[in-house]
């Protein structure tokens, strides 16, 4: 973990998307859920676009597809659990099972 300017602690990780149809509605709510449980700002960036991870319509304009590399970006007090706790959810695949 490291610090920004601001002093505010931040984290960061990645994961791939596993999911056969990628981050549509349903992963896509459950990321929703995962990350507003946390008090830190969380962002998700695919191919140069960041989104707010607790904006359903913004992960579902990345349009990411199986396969597709997220980077999780985390600021605040509880940010690497967040991140954390988003990488376990995708590696869960959502908890989504077809």
């Amino acid at each position: 973990m490291t610090n920004t300017p601001t002093n505010k602690p931040m984290a960061k990780g990645k994961f791939v998307v596993a999911n056969e149809r990628g981050l549509h509605t349903r992963p896509s709510t459950e990321l929703v859920k995962c990350a507003s449980s946390f008090k830190s700002h969380v962002f998700l960036v695919y191919q140069k676009q960041a989104v707010n991870a607790k904006s359903l319509l913004g992960i579902l304009m990345l349009a990411a597809t199986k396969g597709a590399r997220i980077s999780v970006e985390a600021e605040g007090e509880d940010a690497e659990q967040a991140v954390d706790s988003i990488i376990q959810l995708a590696k869960n695949h959502f908890h989504i099972k077809y």
